[in-house]
């Protein structure tokens, strides 16, 4: 079953299935932004949240989390509304990886 993945455009809390994501552990790899999360455009808050999805989502290495977050941010958290709460599904970020791998030749170390 996929997991709900929510934003407040007004506290720029992001929760998984009500549990708040913290920055803090996307920030140990790399310090984006040291005010947390934020989406909408391709920005430090944005670049944040993306590097914090992609480790809650099972991209284990720092070298790989990295090497991915811009893209990822750039695909799916740039997109989603400015100033505006989002919802989106687990499943289109596994999506993503999924896809990511194929176009690596399998690369992609998870």
């Amino acid at each position: 079953m996929a997991d709900r993945i929510t934003g407040d455009a007004r506290t720029r809390v992001v929760r998984i299935d009500g549990r708040v994501l913290d920055p803090a552990r996307s920030q140990k790899v790399y310090n984006h932004s040291p005010d947390g999360f934020c989406w909408g455009y391709h920005g430090s808050g944005p670049s944040q949240l993306a590097m914090a999805l992609l480790i809650e989502y099972g991209v284990p290495a720092p070298s790989e989390v990295l090497r991915l977050c811009h893209p990822f941010k750039r695909d799916v958290i740039a997109r989603l509304p400015m100033d505006q709460d989002f919802e989106i599904s687990s499943d289109l970020i596994m999506d993503w990886l999924a896809i990511r791998k194929v176009e690596l030749g399998g690369e992609l170390k998870q």
